[in-house]
């Protein structure tokens, strides 16, 4: 099984949302083998708090616009890692220094990648091109 054809579209949004307000890091892996509750991961960075809410806002009014509302929003207070559940989607937006210590990468690197937009990808750090 992979991830919904709604699925991926969110995440192709939600991914070139984030990447509008500059988030860098933008990966997105399809989890429906792996995990009953949701089909697609999207995790992207910011470089601050403030850069956080901004991702978030921006992801919520585009996806807002494609007939999605997330049903769960958790983290937002502390601005350092927001995660918007979609039911079909599943959303990190994760201050820089949280992504790193925390490396969700490791536990999905086994799942699919989702390919993201050409404009998204552009944003990923050198690291991540290699």
């Amino acid at each position: 099984m992979t991830a919904t054809e709604r699925a991926t579209e969110l995440i192709r949004t939600a991914a070139s949302a984030a990447a509008e307000k500059l988030a860098t890091d933008i990966i997105a892996y399809d989890v429906s083998e792996q995990l009953v509750i949701t089909d697609a991961f999207l995790l992207c960075s910011a470089a601050n708090d403030r850069q956080v809410r901004s991702i978030v806002d921006e992801i919520e009014e585009k996806l807002a616009k494609a007939g999605a509302k997330p049903v769960r929003r958790e983290g937002e207070r502390e601005g350092r890692w927001v995660l918007l559940d979609y039911l079909d989607v599943v959303i990190h937006v994760q201050h820089a220094e949280e992504r790193v210590f925390y490396a969700l990468e490791r536990l999905w690197k086994d799942c699919p990648q989702i390919e993201l937009p050409e404009a998204v990808t552009a944003g990923r750090s050198s690291r991540d091109r290699h």
